[in-house]
């Protein structure tokens, strides 16, 4: 009995199932999202006189948030966040050819060097693609971390939306403003799949997590008088004024926010499934 080849996506069908994916769980992981952007900030937000007071927890946090602004505001600069998928993957597959060239593997490497290679090609392309959709990701930080001023009765929020951002960053500070940040990067079961993303997904957020504060401080200060002169200066600030532990608030959300991350990887693979058995039956039947 010969064995049915699996139908290959084209890159437009790719594109599309992992977008629907990638936006179905940044959309229901935002409000996680935007109180770790809060906890990462928080000495920034006091510094400011954004918020009059530390939050105790991430729980204090939610609760004030949503005494203050209400249920909807937990998804500000979601928008943004689902925007920027699109052009990151639209990117690395448009660089991916040349990147492959510029690091040719060859079938006698040692493990060492083919593991060199894999570890600066995926460098390289991040870096592309971070280039050109930073500033989205700027944008989503301060419109997530744009807070009625609790000191001032009646206070509005700094920016009004997407565009907003953008025009008052460009305005204060240049385009420098929008890129205020260190240079830097057979049918498995649907809950081993989502256990294999989950582990993946949370070990290399807790890795990276300390530089990801450094950024989202750096970002914060855009607009302001007084700017951090580099990711040594903010990193050594942070460890001064707030001790290193500072470096890690919000790393309990951003542990839930793993589960979304998980969920794309174990989602895609299930609804590629569903999509070419729908396919196949479709041309099956034609």
């Amino acid at each position: 009995m010969a064995v049915k080849e699996k139908p290959k996506l084209s890159f437009v069908e790719n594109f599309a199932l992992s977008g629907v994916a990638a936006v179905v769980s940044k959309t229901a992981a935002a409000p996680i999202e935007r109180v770790k952007l809060l906890r990462q900030t928080e000495p920034e937000l006091l510094k400011q006189g954004i918020i009059d007071r530390p939050y105790a927890s991430v729980i204090d946090c939610t609760v004030r948030t949503f005494k203050n602004e209400g249920l909807l505001s937990f998804w500000r600069g979601n928008l943004a966040n689902c925007i920027r998928y699109f052009p990151t993957q639209a990117l690395n597959f448009a660089f991916k050819d040349k990147i492959k060239a510029m690091f040719k593997k060859n079938k006698n490497d040692p493990y060492l060097v083919e593991l060199s290679k894999n570890v600066a090609s995926g460098g390289v392309a991040g870096a592309l693609s971070l280039c050109f959709v930073y500033s989205l990701d700027y944008a989503r930080t301060r419109l997530a971390n744009d807070l009625k001023n609790t000191k001032k009765i009646g206070s509005e929020r700094q920016y009004k939306g997407l565009i907003d951002v953008y025009k008052k960053t460009f305005a204060t500070d240049g385009i420098a403003g929008l890129y205020r940040e260190p240079l830097l990067g057979s049918n498995p079961d649907l809950f081993l799949l989502f256990l294999h993303g989950y582990g993946v997904t949370v070990t290399s957020g807790l890795i990276s997590y300390p530089v990801d504060t450094i950024r989202r401080r750096m970002m914060m200060t855009s607009g302001q008088a007084v700017k951090y002169k580099g990711l040594i200066d903010c990193m050594l600030h942070i460890i001064r004024n707030d001790g290193v532990i500072s470096l890690f608030k919000g790393a309990g959300a951003n542990i839930l926010i793993g589960i979304a991350g998980a969920g794309v990887l174990a989602g895609f693979d299930k609804l590629v499934q569903v999509y070419t058995g729908i396919k196949v039956d479709t041309s099956s039947s034609g």
